[in-house]
């Protein structure tokens, strides 16, 4: 389900979060109030809240505390890996990232593995059935999804369902009520990803497909850009339109689908022509009028939402924890999970 807000409160938010000079125009408890309805019905757990925090430049000031059930409440997951190397098309598989470009995940792609990578060792499946070997247990998906794969798990496609999981994959997200700028921009780490969608799934930042592909496995994304691991549970590498969008307060322009780490307001990738605005910087953000700054979601080929934040981070918090200190790096991933997804 998608949740279209008027323009006026959208730009109330963004007034807030986005203009640090303007932020005392509106009370911090009435623009968390309208945050919140911005999110996908039951995605949001608990009441959120403003609390202190440390950014990651060290500034101590307020933030915004929102806590999530870490998978999507408006659309549905999967599929990602085909099952045998006979089945066609899209409803096969997922997509994948690589080279630039978005490619299907049907079963004809996952035989022509060894061609595409120009390497002889690709062969997930069995040559004399065509069936795909899929990691379809929490067994198999701890395994493979985490950066050193157990070697029985080499050549596998690699497939975590949310059912799997067997630990709460709860989130809270804590981000500042007045973005802190800089004099240079701020790195998406791995431990706290980019930011939160109003699907109430985490933004992640780039899928390493360097430790994903030196087991030769495949970890597809499904058609929303996302997939699961028994850490975070879903995430999402790329924004392809599944998820809960807000209109915009300036006419025609991309709406809102997320918010950002550091306090600013994520929009699609595309306005309404069909085009994305011509003067992004380097982490994808401009200001514009009535919006001030914001940004602006990568293509899905990119495998980067953001390439960066422009202003002080906050920070991504195992279940309803708000104690919030960014100079600290938390990782959240469990033991040895530096990232393979």
């Amino acid at each position: 389900m998608r949740h279209r807000l008027t323009p006026y409160f959208a730009g109330l938010l963004a007034i807030g979060l986005s203009q640090p000079l303007l932020a005392h125009e509106h009370d911090p408890e009435e623009r968390l109030a309208v945050l919140t309805s911005y999110f996908a019905e039951d995605a949001i757990v608990g009441e959120p809240s403003i609390v202190d925090c440390t950014l990651s430049d060290g500034t101590e000031t307020s933030c915004y505390a929102i806590t999530v059930s870490g998978a999507p409440e408006d659309h549905s997951t999967g599929p990602w890996c085909p099952t045998n190397i006979s089945q066609t098309g899209a409803d096969a598989g997922g997509i994948w990232l690589d080279n630039g470009e978005v490619y299907e995940v049907d079963g004809p792609f996952i035989s022509k593995l060894n061609e595409f990578y120009d390497d002889p060792i690709w062969e997930l499946f069995n040559p004399e059935t065509g069936e795909i070997r899929v990691t379809d247990t929490l067994e198999g998906c701890q395994a493979a999804a985490r950066p050193d794969v157990d070697p029985e798990y080499n050549n596998y496609c690699v497939q975590c369902e949310v059912s799997f999981l067997t630990i709460s994959t709860e989130q809270t997200y804590i981000f500042p009520v007045t973005p802190v700028f800089g004099d240079e921009t701020y790195p998406v780490t791995d431990a706290n990803g980019t930011g939160i969608a109003f699907s109430g799934a985490r933004i992640d930042g780039p899928a390493p497909r360097d430790a994903i592909l030196s087991a030769h496995t495949l970890a597809p994304f499904d058609d929303c850009g996302g997939h699961v691991n028994p850490h975070v549970g879903y995430h999402y590498h790329a924004l392809t339109g599944c998820s809960t969008e807000v209109a915009a307060a300036l006419a025609d322009h991309a709406p809102i689908v997320g918010i950002a780490l550091d306090g600013h307001m994520i929009h699609a990738q595309h306005d309404a022509d069909g085009t994305e605005p011509t003067d992004l910087d380097e982490c994808r953000g401009h200001s514009t009028e009535g919006l001030g700054y914001h940004y602006h979601a990568n293509d899905p080929a990119a495998n980067a939402i953001l390439p960066c934040h422009k202003a002080a981070t906050g920070c991504t918090l195992s279940g309803s924890d708000t104690t919030c200190d960014a100079t600290t790096t938390i990782e959240i991933r469990g033991p040895g999970a530096r990232r393979h997804d």
